[in-house]
């Protein structure tokens, strides 16, 4: 039980992950101009992930300074979710091996 729980929260992890690189490249193309923003689908799905990646997003550029239009704060998100992940596969790794069970 245990494990399926940490297993949950990992993959969780990875899919808001996959979801950040995919708005980061919807709304690269939409600004070069390869994909139409005034379609409908388009609109929708990059709104939606707007939606969801902006409450991870919002409080890392409040600390970033201005590099000039260039945004990394989905690069320092990506690499916050990713020491997250890590530390929880440590905790739960010291949870199995001291006995922890469920």
């Amino acid at each position: 039980m245990l494990g399926a729980v940490f297993w949950l929260i990992s993959e969780i992890i990875h899919l808001y992950i996959l979801a950040i690189i995919v708005a980061v490249v919807i709304s690269m193309l939409i600004s070069f101009g390869v994909i139409n923003a005034h379609s409908r689908f388009v609109y929708t799905v990059a709104d939606f992930l707007n939606r969801l990646t902006e409450p991870v997003l919002a409080p890392i550029r409040r600390f970033l300074p201005d590099l000039g239009g260039i945004d990394i704060s989905p690069l320092i998100a990506i690499l916050l979710l990713e020491f997250v992940n890590r530390l929880l596969s440590s905790l739960y790794v010291h949870l199995v091996l001291s006995g922890v069970t469920f």
